[in-house]
């Protein structure tokens, strides 16, 4: 575990799966508690897929893949730390045996977790270090603890500068359902909805922030994320948390029977060529209350 901070934020990054575990704020808990009871996640990294792929399984060309788990596997494999200061850590994944069997792509992910002020700034750089062109998705996860005092049915989802936006939805079985539905918000708030739990997925550029206001609408956290072309948000309504996921490439539609190409935002990297993407947290001033 490595542990960067300043007078704002004291963050916690973990070597496994480079995940962000905790985010404190004086001595409020701002990142979820990963209770196996409930989600056994904090902020997972989805890579190098985002979501399910159909049957747990993906075709390259006419070869068929496994891919079991949802989120690829990037989320549970070990990362070594490569670079440490008081306020940053950088760590890094590369392809090996084990990931060739399962995804044949030579990769380097680099991982960068940076504070400055209230903010978590998290960058990730995704390399092509094999001899043919790469195909890959990823995303980031992030449950927000709410405090305990606070409902979560209480709270809105804030979408500055909206006043509509449009939605995929997943079934039950983690699929992303055809049909666009239409949200409705007000003076750019919605208040958590217990449908949630289905995931909205917002595609098309359409989301650059979205953050979770407190019953008072006052902003609790502001994710930043301008350079993902898709947003999900996500809740499990047995948790006081929910999920904010800036995401390039998502789940299969249910159904789907294509190749790995044509994958719904999928992402590609010529042999040598690598993309750095990036997007940031804000953490909102809040102030327990007492008794």
């Amino acid at each position: 575990m490595h542990i960067i901070e300043n007078e704002y934020l004291r963050v916690s990054i973990a070597d496994a799966g480079a995940e962000l575990t905790s985010v404190k704020t004086g001595s409020i808990e701002r990142i979820w508690t990963a209770d196996p009871a409930v989600w056994n996640r904090h902020a997972p990294i989805l890579f190098p897929f985002v979501g399910k792929s159909m049957d747990g399984k993906y075709r390259i060309g006419n070869v068929e893949y496994p891919m079991a788990t949802q989120h690829g596997f990037a989320r549970d494999m070990g990362f070594a730390c490569i670079e440490e200061t008081p306020t940053s850590v950088k760590h890094e994944l590369t392809s090996s045996e084990w990931t060739r069997e399962r995804y044949p792509y030579d990769f380097r992910l680099t991982v960068l977790h940076r504070v400055d002020r209230n903010r978590l700034f998290i960058e990730w750089t995704i390399e092509n270090t094999g001899a043919r062109q790469m195909y890959f998705s990823i995303g980031g996860h992030p449950g927000f603890l709410l405090p305990a005092e606070i409902r979560k049915e209480d709270c809105f989802i804030m979408f500055p500068g909206c006043d509509e936006l449009h939605y995929v939805s997943a079934n039950p079985a983690g699929y992303a359902v055809k049909d666009q539905k239409t949200l409705h918000l007000q003076d750019s708030f919605i208040r958590y909805q217990e449908d949630i739990p289905n995931t909205w997925i917002f595609e098309d550029g359409q989301v650059k922030e979205v953050g979770i206001a407190l019953p008072d609408k006052k902003p609790f956290a502001i994710l930043h994320c301008d350079q993902f072309p898709m947003l999900a948000v996500w809740a499990n309504p047995n948790g006081p948390f929910i999920c904010l996921e800036p995401w390039l490439g998502r789940t299969d539609d249910d159904g789907f029977s294509g190749s790995i190409e044509e994958k719904k935002g999928i992402q590609r990297l010529k042999a040598g060529e690598g993309k750095v993407i990036s997007y940031s947290i804000e953490f909102c001033k809040y102030n327990q209350l007492k008794g």
